[in-house]
C-alpha cells in the first residue's frame, strides 16, 4: 500500500526503506502483533521531513497561480453539518458567481481527518477551534454564539435558567460526523470535570428540535442554526 501512494515497486520500496536503514543506522519499523509501527527514531524524523517537503512543495516546485474564474478543480472538504449550514452555502454562493467551474466534495468528519489532510486527501477542514490541530495552517473564518432551545410548552423554560438546572436539566446533545466529535459546550464541560444529564444522543444539529418538542428537555445549539 505504501509503495503504491508514492509510485514505486515493492521492490523498490524495500531497497529504499533499506537504504534508509543504513543511514539512519536504525529499522525505522518494526513488526509489533503482526503490525508494521515506525520505531522511536523514525517517529522523531517524521515532521522535520514533513516540515522540509512542505518546504520543497511551496517554495520550489512552481505553481501557476489559482484563478478561480478559471479553474476546474474539485475540493474536497470536512465539515459538519451546521457549518455546512450556517458558512459553507454562502462560499458555496459566492463560488456559483465567480468560479462556476468548481466543484466541491463535502464530506462528514472522521477520526482521521488530520491524516487525511496530511495525505492530501482532503483539502480543507472546517472545524470549531477547540477541535483544530497545531499540525496544520490554519485561520479563524467566524464566530459563534451557543444558546440554550427547548420546546416552547416546557414549563421549565418559564424563569431563568441558571447553570445548576441547566446541568441537571435531560439534554438533546449531539456527537459530530462520523469522527462522533463532542460539541464545544461538552468539550467545555468535560475540561471543567462536569457532567450533564444526555437523554438523547443525535449525529447532527438539526435533530435536536423534533427530539425537544413535546418534553421538558433541553438542548444547545449554534445561534445561527437557530435563528
Amino acid at each position: 500500500a505504501a509503495a503504491r501512494k508514492i509510485n514505486l515497486s515493492q521492490p523498490a520500496m524495500s531497497a529504499a526503506v533499506a537504504r534508509l536503514r543504513s543511514y539512519f543506522r536504525d529499522e525505522l519499523f518494526a513488526m509489533r502483533v503482526r503490525k508494521l509501527v515506525p520505531t522511536s527514531r523514525a517517529e522523531g524524523l517524521a515532521a522535520p521531513v514533513r516540515e522540509a517537503l512542505m518546504h520543497i512543495e511551496l517554495s520550489i516546485i512552481a505553481r501557476d497561480a489559482f484563478d478561480p474564474a478559471q479553474s476546474n478543480r474539485r475540493f474536497r472538504i470536512g465539515l459538519c453539518d451546521f457549518i455546512t449550514i450556517v458558512f459553507f452555502r454562502h462560499v458555496a454562493e459566492r463560488v456559483a458567481r465567480e468560479a462556476p467551474a468548481v466543484s466541491f466534495e463535502l464530506v462528514a468528519l472522521a477520526d482521521e481527518h488530520d491524516e487525511l489532510l496530511r495525505r492530501g486527501e482532503l483539502d480543507f477542514i472546517i472545524l470549531p477551534e477547540p477541535f483544530m490541530s497545531s499540525a496544520h495552517p490554519r485561520i479563524a473564518l467566524f464566530e459563534e454564539r451557543l444558546v440554550c432551545v427547548g420546546c416552547g410548552t416546557n414549563g421549565e423554560l418559564r424563569r431563568r435558567l441558571t447553570f445548576d438546572r441547566y446541568m441537571t436539566m435531560g439534554h438533546v446533545a449531539v456527537k459530530l460526523g462520523v469522527a462522533r466529535m463532542p460539541p464545544i459546550e461538552e468539550s467545555f464541560l468535560l475540561d471543567r470535570g462536569l457532567n450533564r444529564r444526555i437523554d438523547i444522543l443525535v449525529h447532527s444539529y438539526g435533530m435536536i428540535p423534533p427530539m425537544l418538542m413535546g418534553t421538558s428537555r433541553i438542548g444547545t445549539m449554534p445561534l445561527r442554526l437557530v435563528k
